[in-house]
């Protein structure tokens, strides 16, 4: 009878040392969690705005159509490439960040979580598309000799143009309506305070521009604002609803 009542109590043990480590594990796992999702909220709109003031023409207000000048704006020119690095490296914190609201957005910005989450990713997804296709592949044809070079005009206009399915590129563009709609939903179950929601959502309005970088910088200037204290209250482990 002792030795069973023994075997008993080391059973009862064993199994309450095993929930003891697997609630320690997860709460591990949430720390982590918690650390990259709140790095992320605040590094992502950091490396749009360092990506947009890389630009070499950073205060032209013209929309270029011409393949002669598009190419002196890239060739050679190593900020211009870098800037277009960061802003594709910034694509899974985007991702990261807007998992990160459609996870918090429970109450009435439930569905407004989950939609703009699809869009968010998605568009995500879109950017790391169109820099790869329309960044990475310049710095190929920058490494042509000046001969060479001048004979792939044609080629050039067409990725200029988006032509073919290069349109697809431009679905990027759905990361603003995806995260405007969680910022509303931040807005609506009192995550954020709705003057703080308000300037995230001006300057992600004003990422839809014809590539006129002063103005993309004052709009992730505005995410910055709004964007890095959430990323704070992440890391603190305060972004809960009130």
């Amino acid at each position: 009878m002792y030795n069973t009542s023994l075997h008993e109590t080391l059973k009862i043990t064993a199994k309450k040392n095993k929930k003891e480590d697997k609630l320690m594990n997860n709460q591990k796992l949430n720390s982590v969690k918690q650390i990259g999702s709140g790095l992320a909220i605040i590094i992502f709109p950091i490396m749009l705005l360092l990506g947009f003031i890389l630009h070499p023409n950073f205060f032209s207000l013209g929309m270029i159509t011409n393949v002669a000048e598009w190419a002196e704006e890239w060739r050679g020119i190593f900020l211009f490439h870098f800037g277009h690095l960061l802003v594709l490296f910034a694509v899974p914190l985007i991702i990261a960040a807007s998992v990160r609201f459609m996870a918090l957005l429970k109450g009435r910005g439930a569905w407004l979580g989950f939609i703009g989450g699809v869009l968010g990713v998605f568009g995500a997804f879109m950017l790391a598309v169109d820099k790869g296709s329309l960044t990475l592949i310049l710095t190929a044809f920058q490494t042509l000799p000046d001969e060479q070079f001048s004979n792939i005009t044609p080629a050039l206009q067409t990725l200029l143009d988006r032509a073919g399915w290069l349109w697809m590129t431009w679905l990027f563009a759905l990361l603003i309506p995806g995260f405007i709609l969680q910022t509303i939903g931040l807005i609506r179950e009192k995550i954020i305070p709705t003057w703080q929601g308000v300037l995230i959502i001006i300057g992600l309005l004003l990422l839809a521009n014809p590539d006129i970088e002063i103005i993309s910088s004052v709009g992730a200037i505005l995410m910055c604002i709004g964007f890095i204290p959430i990323g704070i209250r992440e890391l603190r482990g305060t972004l809960v609803t009130k």
